[in-house]
């Protein structure tokens, strides 16, 4: 075939087929570009889960009578001029595709009217081919209604699923934008019947309100509130506590300069953080902003806009890593009532954490150790109610000035758990997950200098590995020597193992150095080593710590008690589980219909 241009409908119609790829993929587009034009209220109405009918309605700034025929010319937008523009894109839209595209494959009526203008104007596209614009009597703002979308081209359409489906794709859009725009009220129809409102969210306990109308109360009821900044990277948001996770990523959105995206060295650095405190198998759920200079991060990666490429990778995912972590680790007793975790300074700061109880600080208490004896002692005198109390662990009056935030201990229940009673109610302790937990974070600091410690093999193993592997093998040898490796390249696509860490001279050294440097490749850092020695850390605490029908007395389940209080991520144990719960006073007297 000689060579040709092909013609405008057709270039469109390939265009269509990146960028629209169901109804979903319209509503989408349509959305941002309301967004881009400043909309305060945006309404959509969807009739047959957007196949019959599409209708966008916002209060945007609207486009000019005699710039609406090139709306709808592709390739033309109002959102970049020059590459300068293209490398630092701030709008949700840039290609200047979407309308060209919808255009070609439904029938397209785009009324609009800017700011100022004495009426609005009207243009119908249909199948590629475009009508004369004609005046339109319209408040400011923009209508786009799309109808039959690929009625002229049916093998797209058999590819479209159930209308309940569609719809549903279309829901889950709207909730995406609807928490990465909280300024801009939303509407979702569908076939009549209002299926969403959200009104604008202007303020922290409207933000706060949005986000339970799109995830639901349980995950606002489980959330700690993240707001921390460092060189420039702003991370807000919130994330949800280890105890609400899920069997799969449907609850994890990640914005970056408003935008959602789906990136793996994200997802990656967010698993990290939560890798100590969630079950194998299970995923984290968030509601993340990030903020940056748009020159740092390329957004022109992928024609749905969905993925991004950072400038610097490494720089990003140190810092969701480390900011995660510092919030999930303070998810102790006590230790934030207010559920947040908020922390502005340098990445190497500390983020102060509330005190783990009113009144109730002592900085002669000593640790529950191996075995839990040894620190009974310690805590005997502070823990024990005195005699002039009547026997009571709590003051007579109820006030909760010297009360810590587990209380005092009553009672052991088969041998399982610790029943203690606190200002607000009653605490029940799994006391072999909490003291796991207490042993696991203590071994973890003790373990600190040992984990660059190297033991040299016998016999040096050798390695076949790629050759982008052996390059990152020579750009981080200092890393790898720190981590406990002694490694060189033995050819083109080998490496020779001559040490490995300690800890991990059991291992299998094969598979882990091909991880560590598969990571080293990919994201210019690897966790897997720590992440090895903390599963065998994770093994030794659970064998070492407390077992169930082990009997306690008084003295040992309070010092259970205030160590939980004191130790790092202790709501749940290394495996995810939940070490404690507390039942209020409101809920024990719900229990026994106290009051109706």
């Amino acid at each position: 075939m000689p060579i040709r241009a092909l013609p405008e409908h057709l270039v469109n119609q390939i265009a269509a087929g990146e960028v629209i790829e169901r109804p979903a993929s319209v509503v989408k587009e349509l959305v941002e570009n309301s967004l881009d034009a400043g909309a305060r209220r945006v309404r959509i109405d969807i009739e047959g889960g957007g196949q019959r009918r599409i209708r966008i309605t916002d209060d945007g700034h609207g486009i000019p009578a005699d710039e609406l025929p090139l709306a709808l010319h592709p390739h033309a937008t109002s959102k970049i001029e020059r590459l300068e523009d293209l490398e630092a894109v701030a709008s949700l839209g840039f290609r200047g595709e979407a309308l060209a595209s919808i255009g070609s494959v439904a029938r397209l009526d785009l009324s609009s009217r800017a700011a100022g203008a004495d009426g609005g104007m009207r243009l119908v596209a249909e199948g590629g081919r475009v009508g004369d614009p004609e005046p339109c009597p319209m408040p400011p703002g923009t209508v786009i209604d799309v109808r039959d979308l690929f009625f002229n081209t049916p093998a797209r359409r058999k590819f479209l699923k159930t209308e309940r489906t569609e719809f549903g794709h279309i829901d889950e859009c709207i909730r995406r934008l609807a928490l990465a725009r909280m300024n801009c009220a939303f509407e979702l129809h569908h076939n009549g019947r209002a299926v969403r409102r959200l009104p604008t969210a202007d303020s922290d306990a409207a933000r706060q309100r949005r986000v339970e109308d799109v995830c639901g109360q349980g995950f606002i009821d489980h959330a700690l509130t993240v707001e921390t900044e460092h060189q420039g990277l702003r991370l807000s948001g919130w994330i949800a506590r280890p105890s609400f996770s899920r069997s799969q990523a449907d609850m994890q959105f990640f914005f970056v300069n408003g935008r959602l995206v789906r990136d793996r060295l994200v997802t990656h650095a967010v698993r990290q953080a939560y890798s100590d405190v969630l079950y194998s198998g299970r995923h984290p759920a968030y509601v993340l902003m990030l903020e940056l200079d748009p020159g740092r991060v390329d957004v022109n990666v992928h024609p749905q806009k969905t993925e991004v490429r950072f400038r610097d990778g490494r720089t990003v995912h140190d810092f969701l890593f480390s900011m995660i972590h510092r919030a999930l680790s303070g998810t102790r007793p006590g230790s934030d009532e207010g559920r947040s975790a908020s922390h502005a300074g340098p990445a190497a700061g500390r983020i102060d954490l509330p005190s783990t109880g009113a009144g109730w600080r002592d900085d002669r208490q000593g640790g529950l150790g191996l075995p839990v004896a040894e620190a009974v002692q310690r805590y005997a005198e502070l823990a024990r109610p005195s005699d002039r109390d009547g026997g009571r662990p709590l003051p007579a009056d109820g006030g909760d000035a010297e009360v810590p935030p587990l209380g005092f201990a009553l009672a052991q229940v088969h041998g399982i758990y610790v029943l203690a009673q606190n200002a607000r109610g009653l605490v029940l302790v799994d006391m072999h997950a909490a003291h796991e937990r207490i042993v696991y974070e203590r071994m973890k600091a003790s373990w600190q200098e040992d984990r660059v410690r190297a033991q040299t093999l016998l016999v040096p193993e050798t390695l076949a590995v790629s050759a982008r592997e052996v390059r990152a093998l020579e750009q981080h040898q200092d890393s790898l020597h720190r981590l406990g490796f002694e490694l060189q390249p033995a050819g083109p696509e080998s490496v020779l193992i001559r040490a490995v860490p300690t800890l991990l001279a059991t291992a299998d050294s094969h598979a882990l150095v091909r991880d560590v440097l598969s990571d080293l490749t990919e994201l210019g850092d690897s966790k897997r080593v720590e992440q090895a020695i903390d599963e065998l850390l994770s093994t030794a605490a659970c064998h070492g710590s407390v077992r169930a029908n082990r009997r306690l007395n008084i003295d040992e389940m309070n010092a259970l008690l205030r160590d939980m209080e004191r130790t790092e991520r202790s709501d749940q144990c290394n495996h995810g589980r939940p070490t404690w719960v507390e039942l209020d006073l409101q809920q024990l007297d719900r229990l026994f219909l106290r009051g109706r």
